[in-house]
Protein backbone atom coordinates (compact mmCIF):
# COMPACT_ATOMS: atom_id res chain seq x y z
CA UNK A 1 0.00 0.00 0.00
CA UNK A 2 0.99 3.51 -0.89
CA UNK A 3 2.13 6.41 1.85
CA UNK A 4 -0.46 7.84 3.95
CA UNK A 5 -1.71 11.48 2.66
CA UNK A 6 -3.06 14.05 4.82
CA UNK A 7 -4.99 16.91 4.13
CA UNK A 8 -3.87 20.45 5.99
CA UNK A 9 -5.47 20.12 9.18
CA UNK A 10 -4.54 16.13 9.37
CA UNK A 11 -8.51 14.58 9.60
CA UNK A 12 -9.05 13.47 6.24
CA UNK A 13 -6.66 10.83 5.44
CA UNK A 14 -6.47 8.71 2.16
CA UNK A 15 -4.60 5.24 2.20
CA UNK A 16 -4.92 4.10 -1.55
CA UNK A 17 -2.95 1.27 -3.33
CA UNK A 18 -0.64 3.47 -5.22
CA UNK A 19 0.10 6.77 -5.51
CA UNK A 20 1.23 8.20 -8.39
CA UNK A 21 2.87 11.74 -9.92
CA UNK A 22 1.79 12.23 -13.68
CA UNK A 23 3.82 15.10 -15.67
CA UNK A 24 1.80 14.92 -18.64
CA UNK A 25 -2.01 14.40 -19.90
CA UNK A 26 -0.79 11.13 -21.36
CA UNK A 27 0.54 10.01 -17.91
CA UNK A 28 -3.05 11.00 -16.82
CA UNK A 29 -5.12 8.79 -18.93
CA UNK A 30 -2.38 5.84 -18.37
CA UNK A 31 -3.13 6.22 -14.88
CA UNK A 32 -7.06 6.08 -15.12
CA UNK A 33 -6.86 2.97 -18.27
CA UNK A 34 -4.77 1.33 -15.21
CA UNK A 35 -6.98 1.84 -12.31
CA UNK A 36 -9.81 0.99 -14.42
CA UNK A 37 -8.36 -2.46 -15.01
CA UNK A 38 -7.38 -3.46 -11.61
CA UNK A 39 -11.23 -1.92 -10.95
CA UNK A 40 -9.83 0.83 -8.49
CA UNK A 41 -11.16 4.58 -7.77
CA UNK A 42 -8.81 7.50 -8.79
CA UNK A 43 -8.85 10.60 -7.37
CA UNK A 44 -6.22 13.95 -7.61
CA UNK A 45 -5.44 15.60 -4.52
CA UNK A 46 -3.70 19.21 -4.57
CA UNK A 47 -2.64 21.14 -1.75
CA UNK A 48 -5.14 19.48 1.19
CA UNK A 49 -6.63 22.98 1.89
CA UNK A 50 -9.96 21.24 1.25
CA UNK A 51 -11.57 20.58 5.27
CA UNK A 52 -13.49 17.63 3.31
CA UNK A 53 -12.71 14.04 2.39
CA UNK A 54 -13.11 15.69 -1.47
CA UNK A 55 -9.70 14.13 -1.92
CA UNK A 56 -9.91 10.87 0.02
CA UNK A 57 -9.62 7.47 -2.15
CA UNK A 58 -8.49 3.63 -1.41
CA UNK A 59 -7.88 3.52 -4.87
CA UNK A 60 -5.28 5.14 -7.08
CA UNK A 61 -4.10 8.92 -5.84
CA UNK A 62 -2.86 11.28 -8.10
CA UNK A 63 -0.33 14.26 -7.11
CA UNK A 64 0.01 16.93 -9.17
CA UNK A 65 3.47 18.14 -8.40
CA UNK A 66 4.77 17.30 -11.57
CA UNK A 67 1.85 18.86 -13.46
CA UNK A 68 2.43 22.09 -13.15
CA UNK A 69 3.62 25.17 -15.19
CA UNK A 70 2.16 27.80 -17.91
CA UNK A 71 0.96 26.22 -21.11
CA UNK A 72 0.16 28.89 -23.23
CA UNK A 73 -0.93 32.80 -22.83
CA UNK A 74 -2.47 33.98 -25.70
CA UNK A 75 -4.25 37.54 -25.24
CA UNK A 76 -6.26 37.33 -22.52
CA UNK A 77 -5.93 33.40 -21.20
CA UNK A 78 -3.24 31.53 -19.94
CA UNK A 79 -4.21 27.69 -19.49
CA UNK A 80 -1.94 25.95 -16.86
CA UNK A 81 -1.23 22.66 -15.97
CA UNK A 82 -3.40 21.67 -13.11
CA UNK A 83 -0.95 21.44 -10.34
CA UNK A 84 0.07 25.46 -10.48
CA UNK A 85 -0.22 26.86 -7.69
CA UNK A 86 -2.51 30.20 -7.51
CA UNK A 87 0.63 31.72 -5.99
CA UNK A 88 3.03 30.58 -8.49
CA UNK A 89 0.40 31.92 -11.12
CA UNK A 90 -0.34 35.10 -10.15
CA UNK A 91 3.58 35.68 -9.94
CA UNK A 92 4.19 34.49 -13.36
CA UNK A 93 1.31 36.50 -14.72
CA UNK A 94 2.44 39.66 -13.31
CA UNK A 95 5.73 38.89 -15.32
CA UNK A 96 3.54 39.07 -18.00
CA UNK A 97 1.66 42.06 -17.33
CA UNK A 98 -1.43 40.14 -16.37
CA UNK A 99 -3.34 39.18 -13.41
CA UNK A 100 -6.57 37.05 -12.30
CA UNK A 101 -9.32 39.06 -11.93
CA UNK A 102 -10.15 37.95 -8.59
CA UNK A 103 -8.47 35.84 -5.62
CA UNK A 104 -9.39 34.27 -2.12
CA UNK A 105 -7.39 34.87 0.84
CA UNK A 106 -5.86 32.03 0.40
CA UNK A 107 -3.59 30.99 -2.82
CA UNK A 108 -1.69 28.13 -2.01
CA UNK A 109 -3.85 25.90 -3.66
CA UNK A 110 -3.93 24.61 -6.89
CA UNK A 111 -5.72 26.20 -9.57
CA UNK A 112 -7.71 22.81 -10.30
CA UNK A 113 -8.22 22.07 -6.70
CA UNK A 114 -9.34 25.78 -5.86
CA UNK A 115 -11.50 25.76 -8.95
CA UNK A 116 -13.18 22.07 -8.20
CA UNK A 117 -14.48 23.19 -4.73
CA UNK A 118 -15.87 26.94 -5.92
CA UNK A 119 -12.80 28.79 -4.20
CA UNK A 120 -13.74 32.79 -3.99
CA UNK A 121 -12.44 35.69 -2.83
CA UNK A 122 -14.85 38.68 -2.60
CA UNK A 123 -16.41 41.30 -4.17
CA UNK A 124 -19.89 42.70 -5.07
CA UNK A 125 -19.40 43.15 -8.77
CA UNK A 126 -17.35 39.77 -9.25
CA UNK A 127 -17.21 36.06 -8.87
CA UNK A 128 -15.26 33.03 -7.93
CA UNK A 129 -12.72 31.57 -9.14
CA UNK A 130 -14.29 29.41 -11.32
CA UNK A 131 -15.94 32.38 -13.38
CA UNK A 132 -12.77 32.98 -15.00
CA UNK A 133 -12.25 29.67 -16.30
CA UNK A 134 -12.43 30.06 -20.19
CA UNK A 135 -11.68 26.14 -20.20
CA UNK A 136 -10.68 22.98 -19.28
CA UNK A 137 -8.97 19.53 -20.42
CA UNK A 138 -10.54 16.86 -18.85
CA UNK A 139 -9.49 12.91 -18.69
CA UNK A 140 -12.99 11.12 -18.36
CA UNK A 141 -13.48 7.36 -17.05
CA UNK A 142 -12.83 5.73 -20.66
CA UNK A 143 -9.53 7.96 -21.05
CA UNK A 144 -10.51 10.23 -23.03
CA UNK A 145 -9.07 13.47 -23.46
CA UNK A 146 -12.34 16.30 -24.24
CA UNK A 147 -13.09 20.01 -23.27
CA UNK A 148 -16.42 20.33 -21.50
CA UNK A 149 -18.60 23.39 -20.97
CA UNK A 150 -17.00 25.32 -18.23
CA UNK A 151 -20.12 26.40 -16.71
CA UNK A 152 -21.04 22.85 -16.65
CA UNK A 153 -18.16 21.43 -15.18
CA UNK A 154 -15.73 23.83 -13.60
CA UNK A 155 -17.13 23.45 -10.02
CA UNK A 156 -16.96 19.83 -10.27
CA UNK A 157 -15.64 18.30 -7.12
CA UNK A 158 -13.39 16.16 -9.04
CA UNK A 159 -16.37 14.24 -10.15
CA UNK A 160 -16.48 14.60 -13.89
CA UNK A 161 -12.72 13.20 -14.19
CA UNK A 162 -9.49 14.27 -13.92
CA UNK A 163 -8.49 18.14 -14.91
CA UNK A 164 -5.03 18.29 -16.79
CA UNK A 165 -5.24 21.36 -17.36
CA UNK A 166 -7.12 25.07 -16.99
CA UNK A 167 -7.19 27.46 -19.22
CA UNK A 168 -8.34 31.28 -17.13
CA UNK A 169 -9.54 34.71 -18.82
CA UNK A 170 -6.80 37.43 -17.14
CA UNK A 171 -6.97 41.37 -17.10
CA UNK A 172 -4.40 43.62 -17.34
CA UNK A 173 -2.32 43.94 -14.27
CA UNK A 174 -3.52 45.81 -11.49
CA UNK A 175 -3.01 47.28 -7.90
CA UNK A 176 -5.01 47.16 -4.76
CA UNK A 177 -5.48 50.23 -2.46
CA UNK A 178 -6.18 48.38 0.89
CA UNK A 179 -7.80 50.07 3.36
CA UNK A 180 -8.61 48.37 7.23
CA UNK A 181 -9.91 49.70 9.84
CA UNK A 182 -11.19 48.90 13.54
CA UNK A 183 -15.26 49.26 13.03
CA UNK A 184 -17.88 48.72 15.52
CA UNK A 185 -19.84 45.62 14.04
CA UNK A 186 -23.36 47.35 14.86
CA UNK A 187 -22.58 50.53 12.46
CA UNK A 188 -21.22 47.92 9.71
CA UNK A 189 -24.53 45.63 9.79
CA UNK A 190 -26.38 49.33 9.97
CA UNK A 191 -25.22 50.02 6.42
CA UNK A 192 -25.41 46.22 5.11
CA UNK A 193 -27.32 47.23 2.09
CA UNK A 194 -24.79 50.00 0.64
CA UNK A 195 -21.66 48.83 2.72
CA UNK A 196 -20.41 46.25 -0.01
CA UNK A 197 -20.42 48.73 -2.69
CA UNK A 198 -17.75 51.31 -0.73
CA UNK A 199 -15.38 49.47 -2.81
CA UNK A 200 -14.38 46.90 -5.27
CA UNK A 201 -14.13 44.57 -2.90
CA UNK A 202 -15.18 44.40 0.68
CA UNK A 203 -15.20 41.84 3.90
CA UNK A 204 -14.65 42.25 7.68
CA UNK A 205 -14.02 39.92 10.17
CA UNK A 206 -16.10 40.00 13.45
CA UNK A 207 -14.56 38.81 17.01
CA UNK A 208 -17.12 36.45 19.15
CA UNK A 209 -17.33 38.24 22.45
CA UNK A 210 -17.10 41.88 20.90
CA UNK A 211 -19.09 43.97 18.90
CA UNK A 212 -15.91 44.74 17.54
CA UNK A 213 -15.17 44.26 13.54
CA UNK A 214 -11.91 44.72 10.98
CA UNK A 215 -13.19 45.92 8.22
CA UNK A 216 -11.12 45.82 4.49
CA UNK A 217 -11.82 47.75 1.85
CA UNK A 218 -10.03 46.97 -1.48
CA UNK A 219 -9.97 49.44 -4.21
CA UNK A 220 -8.61 48.55 -7.80
CA UNK A 221 -6.04 51.26 -8.98
CA UNK A 222 -3.36 51.48 -12.08
CA UNK A 223 0.28 49.71 -11.41
CA UNK A 224 1.67 53.14 -11.52
CA UNK A 225 -0.23 54.15 -8.07
CA UNK A 226 1.43 51.26 -5.85
CA UNK A 227 2.44 52.60 -2.52
CA UNK A 228 3.71 48.97 -0.56
CA UNK A 229 4.03 48.48 3.02
CA UNK A 230 7.28 48.82 4.18
CA UNK A 231 8.85 45.28 4.72
CA UNK A 232 9.65 45.97 8.36
CA UNK A 233 5.43 46.84 9.02
CA UNK A 234 4.33 43.83 6.54
CA UNK A 235 6.38 41.13 8.71
CA UNK A 236 5.13 43.10 11.83
CA UNK A 237 1.32 42.67 11.18
CA UNK A 238 1.21 39.62 8.81
CA UNK A 239 3.76 37.74 10.12
CA UNK A 240 4.34 38.63 13.67
CA UNK A 241 0.76 39.73 14.46
CA UNK A 242 -1.70 37.84 12.17
CA UNK A 243 0.16 34.16 12.76
CA UNK A 244 2.35 34.08 15.54
CA UNK A 245 1.26 36.03 18.37
CA UNK A 246 -2.56 34.95 17.14
CA UNK A 247 -1.51 31.33 17.08
CA UNK A 248 -0.01 31.94 20.67
CA UNK A 249 -3.71 33.09 21.57
CA UNK A 250 -5.22 30.64 20.29
CA UNK A 251 -2.69 27.76 21.92
CA UNK A 252 -3.59 29.84 25.90
CA UNK A 253 -7.39 29.84 24.74
CA UNK A 254 -7.43 26.49 24.02
CA UNK A 255 -5.52 25.60 27.65
CA UNK A 256 -7.69 28.71 29.37
CA UNK A 257 -11.05 29.17 27.16
CA UNK A 258 -12.10 32.17 30.06
CA UNK A 259 -8.47 33.99 28.24
CA UNK A 260 -10.51 34.23 24.92
CA UNK A 261 -12.85 37.54 25.46
CA UNK A 262 -10.59 39.59 26.70
CA UNK A 263 -8.04 38.28 23.58
CA UNK A 264 -10.71 39.03 20.95
CA UNK A 265 -11.29 42.19 22.31
CA UNK A 266 -7.22 43.35 21.93
CA UNK A 267 -7.61 42.04 18.37
CA UNK A 268 -8.66 44.87 16.67
CA UNK A 269 -6.64 47.53 18.34
CA UNK A 270 -3.50 45.16 17.40
CA UNK A 271 -4.47 44.48 13.85
CA UNK A 272 -5.09 48.56 14.30
CA UNK A 273 -5.20 50.59 10.77
CA UNK A 274 -3.53 51.01 8.03
CA UNK A 275 -3.57 52.11 4.23
CA UNK A 276 -1.23 50.74 1.39
CA UNK A 277 -1.50 49.96 -2.07
CA UNK A 278 0.13 46.92 -3.74
CA UNK A 279 -0.07 44.12 -6.54
CA UNK A 280 -3.84 42.49 -6.74
CA UNK A 281 -2.07 38.92 -6.01
CA UNK A 282 0.30 40.53 -2.82
CA UNK A 283 -3.02 42.47 -1.58
CA UNK A 284 -5.47 39.78 -1.75
CA UNK A 285 -3.94 36.53 -0.66
CA UNK A 286 -2.12 36.56 3.09
CA UNK A 287 -0.23 33.18 4.82
CA UNK A 288 -2.62 31.44 7.24
CA UNK A 289 0.01 29.90 9.52
CA UNK A 290 -2.70 28.64 12.82
CA UNK A 291 -4.27 25.66 11.72
CA UNK A 292 -8.09 25.58 11.82
CA UNK A 293 -11.13 23.81 10.57
CA UNK A 294 -13.80 25.82 8.84
CA UNK A 295 -17.56 25.95 7.82
CA UNK A 296 -18.81 27.98 5.54
CA UNK A 297 -21.94 29.44 4.05
CA UNK A 298 -23.22 30.75 0.98
CA UNK A 299 -27.13 32.67 1.34
CA UNK A 300 -28.97 35.61 -0.84
CA UNK A 301 -26.83 38.76 0.83
CA UNK A 302 -30.13 40.84 2.68
CA UNK A 303 -30.09 37.73 5.19
CA UNK A 304 -26.31 38.12 6.57
CA UNK A 305 -27.30 40.57 9.31
CA UNK A 306 -30.05 38.68 10.62
CA UNK A 307 -27.77 35.31 10.77
CA UNK A 308 -24.83 37.17 12.83
CA UNK A 309 -27.53 38.33 15.02
CA UNK A 310 -28.43 34.78 16.10
CA UNK A 311 -24.56 33.17 16.01
CA UNK A 312 -24.08 35.99 18.40
CA UNK A 313 -27.14 35.24 20.27
CA UNK A 314 -26.01 31.19 19.98
CA UNK A 315 -22.50 31.60 20.99
CA UNK A 316 -23.28 33.82 24.02
CA UNK A 317 -26.47 31.14 25.10
CA UNK A 318 -23.98 27.76 24.57
CA UNK A 319 -21.00 29.66 26.80
CA UNK A 320 -18.63 28.86 24.02
CA UNK A 321 -15.38 30.86 24.15
CA UNK A 322 -14.42 31.48 20.46
CA UNK A 323 -10.79 32.48 19.36
CA UNK A 324 -11.48 33.04 15.35
CA UNK A 325 -13.26 35.77 13.78
CA UNK A 326 -16.05 34.99 11.61
CA UNK A 327 -15.68 36.18 7.79
CA UNK A 328 -17.81 37.93 5.92
CA UNK A 329 -17.83 38.88 2.16
CA UNK A 330 -20.07 38.83 -1.15
CA UNK A 331 -19.73 38.03 -4.80
CA UNK A 332 -21.43 38.55 -8.02
CA UNK A 333 -24.51 36.11 -9.32
CA UNK A 334 -22.92 33.76 -11.66
CA UNK A 335 -23.91 30.82 -14.37
CA UNK A 336 -21.64 28.11 -12.81
CA UNK A 337 -24.03 24.70 -12.48
CA UNK A 338 -22.70 24.12 -8.46
CA UNK A 339 -21.34 27.44 -8.10
CA UNK A 340 -22.44 28.73 -4.32
CA UNK A 341 -23.47 31.58 -6.40
CA UNK A 342 -25.21 30.02 -9.05
CA UNK A 343 -27.81 32.98 -9.91
CA UNK A 344 -28.11 35.12 -7.25
CA UNK A 345 -25.92 38.01 -5.26
CA UNK A 346 -24.27 36.52 -2.39
CA UNK A 347 -22.89 36.59 0.95
CA UNK A 348 -20.68 34.15 2.61
CA UNK A 349 -20.30 33.28 6.42
CA UNK A 350 -17.13 31.58 7.53
CA UNK A 351 -17.06 30.78 11.28
CA UNK A 352 -13.61 28.79 12.16
CA UNK A 353 -12.57 27.00 15.02
CA UNK A 354 -9.03 26.56 16.27
CA UNK A 355 -7.76 22.99 15.15
CA UNK A 356 -6.33 22.18 18.79
CA UNK A 357 -10.34 22.55 20.04
CA UNK A 358 -13.47 20.78 19.40
CA UNK A 359 -15.22 21.96 16.13
CA UNK A 360 -18.11 19.71 15.75
CA UNK A 361 -20.84 21.71 18.35
CA UNK A 362 -19.61 25.21 17.17
CA UNK A 363 -19.39 24.35 13.33
CA UNK A 364 -22.90 22.71 13.47
CA UNK A 365 -24.81 25.46 15.46
CA UNK A 366 -23.51 27.54 12.74
CA UNK A 367 -24.89 25.44 10.48
CA UNK A 368 -28.11 25.38 12.54
CA UNK A 369 -28.51 28.89 12.38
CA UNK A 370 -28.04 29.25 8.49
CA UNK A 371 -30.46 27.39 8.29
CA UNK A 372 -33.24 28.74 10.95
CA UNK A 373 -32.63 32.22 8.68
CA UNK A 374 -32.05 31.10 5.35
CA UNK A 375 -33.63 27.54 4.73
CA UNK A 376 -32.77 25.45 1.65
CA UNK A 377 -31.66 28.78 0.25
CA UNK A 378 -28.01 28.25 2.57
CA UNK A 379 -25.39 26.55 0.12
CA UNK A 380 -22.58 25.38 2.27
CA UNK A 381 -19.09 25.74 0.51
CA UNK A 382 -18.04 22.67 -1.16
CA UNK A 383 -14.59 22.29 0.59
CA UNK A 384 -15.74 23.40 4.13
CA UNK A 385 -16.84 21.43 6.35
CA UNK A 386 -20.85 20.44 6.53
CA UNK A 387 -23.33 17.41 6.63
CA UNK A 388 -25.51 18.00 3.72
CA UNK A 389 -26.61 15.04 1.17
CA UNK A 390 -27.16 14.68 -2.16
CA UNK A 391 -31.05 14.75 -1.40
CA UNK A 392 -30.69 18.06 0.49
CA UNK A 393 -28.47 19.99 -1.25
CA UNK A 394 -30.81 19.03 -4.79
CA UNK A 395 -33.49 21.78 -4.29
CA UNK A 396 -30.69 24.18 -3.35
CA UNK A 397 -29.29 24.11 -7.14
CA UNK A 398 -31.45 24.53 -10.29
CA UNK A 399 -29.15 23.02 -12.00
CA UNK A 400 -28.60 20.16 -9.63
CA UNK A 401 -30.03 17.48 -11.97
CA UNK A 402 -27.86 18.40 -15.05
CA UNK A 403 -24.89 17.88 -13.56
CA UNK A 404 -25.96 14.60 -12.25
CA UNK A 405 -26.47 13.81 -15.24
CA UNK A 406 -23.10 15.18 -17.11
CA UNK A 407 -21.67 13.05 -14.36
CA UNK A 408 -23.35 9.68 -15.32
CA UNK A 409 -22.49 10.41 -19.00
CA UNK A 410 -18.63 11.38 -18.69
CA UNK A 411 -18.00 8.77 -15.44
CA UNK A 412 -21.06 5.68 -15.77
CA UNK A 413 -19.20 3.40 -13.39
CA UNK A 414 -18.30 6.25 -10.62
CA UNK A 415 -14.34 5.48 -11.46
CA UNK A 416 -13.84 9.16 -9.60
CA UNK A 417 -16.34 8.88 -6.61
CA UNK A 418 -15.73 8.64 -3.14
CA UNK A 419 -17.26 8.58 -0.12
CA UNK A 420 -17.89 12.30 0.14
CA UNK A 421 -18.96 12.27 -3.83
CA UNK A 422 -21.16 9.74 -3.02
CA UNK A 423 -22.61 12.10 0.14
CA UNK A 424 -23.06 15.52 -1.75
CA UNK A 425 -23.90 13.70 -4.85
CA UNK A 426 -25.33 10.49 -4.74
CA UNK A 427 -24.06 7.16 -6.14
CA UNK A 428 -23.47 7.29 -9.93
CA UNK A 429 -26.54 5.98 -11.73
CA UNK A 430 -28.02 6.24 -15.21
Amino acid sequence: MAAQWRNWTGDQVSRPVRTLSPASTDEVVAAVGDAARDGLTVRMAGSGHSFTGAAVTDGVLLRPERLTGVVAIAGDTVTVRAGTRLHALSGLLAQHGLALENLGDIDVQTVAGAVATGTHGTGLGFGGLATQVAGLELVTASGEVVSPDPAAVTVGLGAYGIVTAVTLRCVPAFGLRAVESAERLDDLLARWDTLPAEADHVEFYWWPHTRDAQLKRNTRVPVSDLAPLPRWKAVLDDELVSNVLFGAVCRAGARVPALVPPANRLATRLLGTRTYADLSHRVFAHPRRVRFRETEWAVPRPLLPAILAELDATIRRRGWRVSFPVEVRVAAADDRWLSTAYGRETAYLAAHRYVREPHEDYLGAVADVVHAVAGTDARPHWGKLHDLTAAELAPRYPRFADALALRAELDPEGRFANRYTDRVLGPVSN
